[in-house]
Order: structure tokens, then sequence, then C-alpha cells
């Protein structure tokens, strides 16, 4: 009967069945390709798969904020510090909705070293933060596959400094040098993204809309601003430690874009915010989905006077830089934002209540540039904030150049550089895909940035089969990183088995051809490295585990049947 039932549906109804989602191909088509390859290889161990694309937003409110899923492929932000693995990974936030944690990875061991890295400095952290990504090479809440460069195609005929920062971060915006014979009015700077979130919400909390670009960054002041991994004083004006508490001196005379001054206040009140949105009013405290790492390592702020916050820490000073990172929120917006709604009876749902959900609050922030147009899927458009201090002579830091950027948005990479070359933009904001770009004109470069994502599989180890580790082992073996980077990235990414940058990798795990914990089941009777799964050998592994095959050993049976 079970094989009548197969030769009809595909599937047997005992059959072990799981959801892998992923994004659609105008989406990223290295996405959806990842996924394919490892559907087909599920299917040949026999796993039955269902896969799901889902638009971004879709995606991640299913995995940040619902915790409804399997398992997914998707492209991480990371960052230049590998302090993220903190939020991502520490079991405290497992129950939490936002991109703390969304996996539910509980594990002790893995609790305790990321402590350690977080309160050391220095060779100390490297050294801790080996011992991190070594422990989750070993676990597998996730599993990454592989670093993609991080390319951007820009325009060189009216703009010049393309290469002074990273194009992903502020100061690869504000740094640009215009040609001002190339313009005859304004000075726009017109960028290309095939990513449509920015156009649709600009909330900074926002979790299924945040996850790359510089827009919040642009839009909102932070204490610091990270410069080629470096941590620097921005709307701070400096800061002194002493032990384990900053006194942080604010710019003079700095204002939010409606003209209300950036004072201490604001600064209390932003990490207040951030620790709980409901700012006491609800029952229990409502961590906001995005920044709660960062701001976990701040134990209290406290105004001096209008200028100067003292800020108590919890953890080393280089960890605690890291939390001078997140955008001050205007109090006066924020604070009537959060009542309106409470009095209205919304109700404080950690990370998913209207607050740190809804497009209806105005960014208004103190950043470089305010919001001045906003046409949902089409395009954003910022202008310049000329009363930001970077605009005063005597501050050392650079100074936005253009009138306005308007980010347009293509369906994906190949039309974003048809725009380039047609002469109707200056850059890709968005990351290129993997699709070689050759013989360009000479007016146009391709510029490569440091990488700070990477690819991976995302396990729901709250749930069964994930929760079993031997499982998600196993299936980690099914993926051959070296033929997905040459197939699917055009050999344009480098394999990984940590969710890091290639700096914080440690030697025992930098990639010399197989995944130290869990190597690809290749197949060794062919001679050539073609790739192919040994299936009988992937299914051995299975059953050695306890996972047990029908009669005829063509497929996992699920025993919740």
């Amino acid at each position: 009967m079970d094989r009548i039932e197969r030769l009809i549906t595909g599937t047997a109804d005992d059959q072990l069945t799981i959801t892998l989602q992923t994004l659609p191909t105008d989406n990223d088509r290295q996405a959806i390709q990842i996924a394919r390859r490892l559907e087909k290889h599920l299917n040949a161990v026999g796993i039955n798969v269902r896969l799901e694309p889902r638009a971004y937003p879709e995606l991640l409110r299913s995995v940040l904020l619902e915790h409804d899923f399997d398992c997914y492929i998707s492209c991480y932000p990371g960052g230049h510090d590998p302090e993220y693995l903190y939020e991502t990974f520490h079991s405290s936030f497992a129950p939490e909705a936002g991109w703390q944690n969304p996996f539910g990875f509980v594990d002790s061991e893995t609790d305790e070293l990321l402590e350690r890295q977080r309160s050391t400095s220095n060779g100390d952290r490297e050294e801790a933060v080996g011992e991190v990504l070594d422990r989750l090479a070993q676990t597998h809440p996730i599993v990454p596959i592989c670093i993609p460069e991080e390319r951007r195609l820009v325009r060189t005929d009216r703009f010049d400094g393309w290469n002074e920062s990273h194009l992903g971060t502020r100061l690869g915006f504000v740094g640009l040098e215009p040609n001002e014979e190339a313009f005859e009015d304004e000075v726009l700077l017109i960028a290309v993204i095939t990513d449509s979130r920015p156009t649709r919400n600009l909330n900074p909390l926002a979790a299924p809309y945040r996850s790359q670009g510089a827009f919040v960054d642009l839009l909102y002041d932070s204490l610091a601003t990270e410069d080629d991994g470096e941590i620097r004083p921005w709307l701070a004006d400096a800061w002194d430690w002493d032990d384990s508490t900053a006194t942080v001196t604010l710019r003079p005379d700095c204002r939010f874009h409606d003209g209300e001054p950036v004072t201490a206040a604001d600064v209390e009140f932003t990490y207040e915010f951030l620790a709980d949105t409901t700012l006491g009013a609800g029952n229990g405290s409502s961590p906001a989905p995005r920044y709660r790492g960062q701001v976990d390592a701040i134990r209290t702020v406290t105004v001096v006077d209008d200028r100067t916050v003292r800020i108590r820490v919890d953890s080393s000073t280089d960890v605690a830089e890291q939390s001078f990172t997140v955008p001050i929120l205007p109090e006066h917006v924020w604070r009537s934002a959060v009542e309106r709604r409470l009095e209205r009876g919304v109700e404080p749902t950690q990370g998913t209540w209207e607050v740190v959900t809804t497009d209806e609050i105005d960014p208004i922030g103190s950043g470089p540039f305010a919001l001045a147009e906003q046409e949902p899927r089409s395009h954003v458009r910022f202008d310049r904030f000329d009363d930001h201090f970077t605009r005063r002579g005597y501050v050392d830091l650079p100074e936005p150049s253009v009138d306005g950027i308007v980010f347009n948005v293509e369906p994906n990479s190949g039309s974003a550089v048809t725009q380039l070359e047609a002469g109707n933009a200056d850059m890709t904001a968005s990351v290129l895909g993997a699709e070689r770009v050759d013989s360009l004109p000479s007016n146009l470069e391709l510029v490569e940035s440091k990488p700070r994502t990477f690819y991976y599989l995302g396990f729901n180890v709250r749930n069964s089969p994930f929760s079993n580790f031997h499982f998600r082992r196993i299936v980690a073996r099914l993926i051959d990183r070296e033929s997905t980077v040459e197939d699917v990235f055009n050999g344009l990414a480098t394999p990984t088995v940590a969710p890091v940058s290639t700096e914080w990798i440690p030697d025992e795990l930098e990639w010399d051809g197989e995944a130290p914990y869990a190597p690809f089941f290749r197949d060794e009777t062919h001679s050539d490295d073609t790739g192919e799964l040994d299936v009988e050998r992937a299914k051995r592994a299975f059953e050695q585990h306890g996972f047990q095959y029908d009669k005829n050993g063509e497929y996992i049976v699920d025993n919740a049947h």
C-alpha cells in the first residue's frame, strides 16, 4: 500500500516530511539554488521535503517572530565583530521573538563560552571566540555554508571616494566626493537596491524589514560608528572609561530632524526602551526584536547633565563599545507612540506588538540624512540634514556631500547592473549576486568590500527532528560546500564552517576542503570531484542513530505516525 501511495503522490503517509523555507529567485538567486540542492539530497536519503520560497518579510516573520519553521536557507547579515554570536545563540534569548536566538538553541557549554568571550579583550577574546566557534561547529544549531564576496558596481564619472569606506555603512555614503561638473542643479546620488523592504517600512526595530544596508544609520545617529573594524565616536564627542563605567559626552547643539534638541535624556531613554518597549507598563519586560545583545551588555545609563551620560556595563570595554552603535531614538516621538498604543489597549506582545512593527511612527532621527519621500516598492529618498554635526568645520569626520540620495528598487542584480550601464544610476547599494560582471565601460568600476555576511542552513531545534543533534549533524553532511561555491556562486564565495567573517576564524576551523565535524558524504567511487552524494553511507548514518527506514529501505519513517 505504501508503495502505491508513493507512486501516486511521491510520498508515503508515514514518511518523514520537513519544510524547507528560503527566498524566491528574484529575492536571492543563490539561496533558492542552495535549497534545491539540499532538497535533492534529502529526497535521496528518504526525507520528503516541502520547499517553500517566501518573500523576505514573510520568511523573516516566520523565523524570527513566529518561530514557525523546520529549517531554512538564507544569508545572515553578520557584522564586523563576532559579538552578535551572543545574541544569536545564547539560551537566555531562546523564548524571545526577534533576531535573538531564533533557532531556540539551548546549550549550557555554549552559554559559558559566549559569556567568556564577552568578558575578555584583545588576544584573550580571539581565543574565546575561537572556542565558541568550535562548539557551534560541533553542535550545529545552524550550518554555515559559505561567505559570498561583497561586490557593488559604481559609476566613477560622477562620484569619487568609493573605496574610502565600506559601502554597506554610513561612512561609505557620507564620504563620497561628487564631480561638480557632472551636476547642473542639486547633487543627487542615485542608488539601486534589489530589496524593496526599505521603501515599505523604515521602523528601525521592525525585525522582518531590517537585516542589511545602511538605511537606519543614515537616518539615526549612534554614539559610535564602525570604521574599518574600529569603533570611534560619532554622536558622542568622546568617552572615558573608569573600570566598567563609561562617561560619555555628546557633541554640542545636536538636533533631531524635527528641530528638537538631542540630549542625554534621549540616550538614557533609548537604552531603557530597547530593553523594554513597554517602558515598564507591561506585565514583564518586552525587549526589542533588534539590538538585544548590545543592550544586554548595558547595566545602567544615568543622565549627568544635558550632554553627559554615565553608562555602566556588564562586559569588557571592547564588547561594550559595540553597544554604542545602536540608533539613538527621540524620546518625544517614541514615548508618545508607546503611550498612545497602550491607552488604546494594544497588547504589547514581545517582538511583535505595534510599536516594533508599524511603519506609522515617523522615522525622525538626528542622522546625516532625513526621510524626504517614500513610495512602496518603487523608491525612497533621503535629503541631507544640513544641521548635522559633521557639517561643522571643526569636526574631523566625513560629511554628507550630496543634497540627497534616491534608492530605486530593481527586481534583481541583472537589472540593477543594466541601470548603471544605461547611465541611470550611480551605484548598486545592494550587494550584487554571483553573476559575473565582465567588459565594463570605462566609467564603471566593481568595488569589493570586506565580506560580512554568510549563507547558512538554520534549524528550529525546538521541535523534532531538528531537536536531535545527530539528525542535524547528518543533514549538515548532505551539504557539499565546495561544489556549491563553484556551481551556485561561480567561485565568488569561500566555503566556511564558522558563522563569522574570515579574520575571526581560528586556524583549526579554516576551510581545508572538508568540514571538521561534519564532512560531506562524498561518493568516493567517482575519480573526479563531482560533488556526488554517497546515498547509502548517509542512510547508514541515519540508521546508526536510531532513525528507522521503511521495510524497503526507501524512506525514513516519521515516528509521529
